[in-house]
């Protein structure tokens, strides 16, 4: 059973998980006026990865007979200044969900819970993961400007991403 101090975190990580993808979906309508279709896939395709993470804490919950209390989700911003912008405003988002998961598993951790800690332990993973997509990209487009054909041969590959959630529930 989750105390608590550990179910209300873990309900507020939900809130943050959803809003990530609320955030990921406002990226993909700027890129989507911008005619990028490949970027805009890329946060479309990053918005459902961050669904299925805020079900994988709302799953856990109820497996350790919580009670999910979901929350009131921000509008996030909607404007942006260039597909740079867009990337390093994404960067600094994951590594603040990476802060986030840190104090869950800190918290985890100082209760001794066991299931929450392993659990969790995805989370660490994939945040490394999650950063060091963001910054690459972010990279690429700094190094080749956004004028020119390199923009529209990232956009290219950016639109053959895709996200299957895994049958076994793991990513």
């Amino acid at each position: 059973m989750l105390s608590e101090k550990l179910e209300k975190e873990l309900n507020e990580q939900i809130k943050y998980e959803f809003y990530s993808a609320y955030y990921y979906l406002s990226m993909a309508a700027y890129f989507d006026d911008q005619t990028l279709d490949g970027f805009s896939n890329f946060f479309r395709v990053q918005a459902e990865e961050e669904q299925f993470h805020a079900m994988k804490f709302y799953n856990f919950i109820n497996e350790k007979g919580g009670r999910v209390k979901l929350q009131t989700i921000d509008q996030p911003p909607h404007e942006f200044d260039s597909a740079a912008d867009v990337f390093s405003k994404a960067l600094e988002h994951e590594r603040f969900v990476t802060k986030r998961i840190y104090t869950l598993m800190d918290l985890a951790k100082e209760e001794r819970e066991h299931a929450t800690i392993s659990m969790l332990q995805w989370f660490v993973d994939e945040q490394v993961e999650e950063e060091d997509t963001m910054e690459t990209y972010l990279r690429q487009i700094e190094r080749m400007g956004e004028k020119g054909s390199g923009i529209y041969m990232l956009d290219k590959e950016l639109s053959a991403r895709t996200f299957t959630p895994p049958a076994d529930g793991e990513e």
